[in-house]
């Protein structure tokens, strides 16, 4: 009889076997466990004293209503071929939480190809997610430059053009101070910085890599703008990579999903490939809410009912906003609007723009004036998460 299974955190022995793992499972390597493994929580599943799961979680902030909240960013998981169909990695994802919920975790974030099996435990997508191509003579000829300064290389400045410029969509992370070394050394990385003597006004980061054929494969990774007089500087600029690469890539949501920066390409060849979008779940409803930044104008209170975490009955709750803060507080009047654990993460992303778009998508209330506030609460801000584990 196989022994007990065990989920532990990995120490080297361990996580040696889990990168083994992952490369057997992947069918390729995977570099972000070597990459990410100081700054990660690594958890395996062993069994008959051989691992036969594992994954990485991180600790860190992602702004939602231009507040930073704690998140369990959740990657590089995986499980065994010949174990698969147990339910493993269902029993594996909570014990990963475990600890970056203890550690204050209240949100969690994961990019995966496993839509259905994680939208049955609560995360849900807020957004879809594109990548984008545009032919790289269409920037050439549609746009000019404005004359900003440009300059190589990354530098304190950009970073805190970044920053600030994240605080104005939900989910972008608030990016600690390894994030750009590890993304330049993992997509091989160069970042030009964009404005004048008084201000640094964009970051662009992009990887170019030599076409199977003739000259280069360009991918943006990374597009800040502060102004259009900016956008029309990068623009421009990638443009002026014409005679080398016949097409500029924007990686996945390497632009904002709603037409921000599109509605300046809609009259040219762009086109755009659907991709596995992010998912989000709440962990901890009364403390999300609280740490979450909310509109200074805004004064509400909405009876509302959860689902519980378990996917048992719904909990009753009243969500009261005022004065730049939220709390929600159970209570035993029953909710005007009906949320699963899902929509809970999607409205509190911002993804439902409207009343009318939270009912397509299954939302259910007794009262159209109660929805209409509680998706007035979340929709000031559009959700969009740049970054990609």
């Amino acid at each position: 009889m196989s022994d007990p299974l065990r989920i532990m955190e990995a120490d080297d022995e361990l996580w040696q076997e889990y990168n083994d793992l992952a490369t057997r499972s992947y069918g390729h390597p995977v570099g972000d466990i070597t990459r990410l493994r100081p700054h990660a929580d690594i958890r395996v599943a062993v069994r008959d004293g051989r691992v036969v799961a594992g994954g990485l979680g991180l600790l860190t902030d992602q702004f939602f209503g231009g507040a930073p909240v704690p998140s369990a960013i959740i990657s590089a998981g995986c499980v065994a071929p010949e174990e698969r169909g147990d339910h493993l990695a269902g029993r594996l994802l909570a014990e990963r939480l475990r600890p970056l919920r203890d550690q204050g975790a209240v949100i969690s974030t994961v990019w995966t190809t496993s839509n259905g099996h994680l939208r049955r435990l609560g995360w849900q997508a807020p957004v879809p997610v594109f990548a984008w191509s545009i032919a790289t003579e269409d920037l050439k000829r549609g746009f000019t430059s404005p004359g900003l300064d440009i300059e190589h290389g990354r530098a304190k400045e950009g970073e805190e053009l970044q920053r600030r410029l994240a605080r104005q969509w939900n989910g972008p992370v608030h990016r600690p101070q390894w994030w750009s070394a590890w993304m330049d050394d993992k997509q091989q990385l160069t970042t030009y910085r964009f404005g004048s003597e008084q201000a640094t006004t964009g970051v662009l980061s992009l990887s170019m890599k030599r076409h199977p054929r003739h000259g280069t494969d360009l991918t943006v990774h990374d597009f800040w703008a502060a102004d259009a007089e900016t956008v029309n500087e990068m623009m421009a600029f990638l443009g002026g990579h014409h005679t080398r690469a016949a097409a500029v890539h924007f990686r996945r949501s390497a632009l904002p999903p709603y037409p921000a920066l599109l509605h300046n390409l809609h009259r040219y060849r762009l086109t755009a490939e659907a991709w596995h979008p992010w998912m989000l779940r709440i962990l901890d409803i009364p403390e999300a809410v609280r740490l979450r930044g909310w509109p200074s104008d805004l004064a509400t209170a909405v009876p509302v009912e959860i689902e519980s975490e378990n996917g048992g009955n719904s909990e009753s709750y009243l969500l009261e906003v005022k004065d730049g803060t939220g709390q929600i507080t159970e209570t035993r009047a029953p909710g005007e609007v009906q949320l699963t654990r899902g929509q809970l993460a999607v409205w509190y992303a911002g993804g439902y723009r409207t009343a009318a778009a939270a009912r397509l998508a299954g939302v259910t209330t007794k009262s159209d004036e109660a929805l209409t506030q509680l998706i007035r609460a979340t929709s000031d801000l559009e959700p969009w998460l740049p970054e990609h584990l």
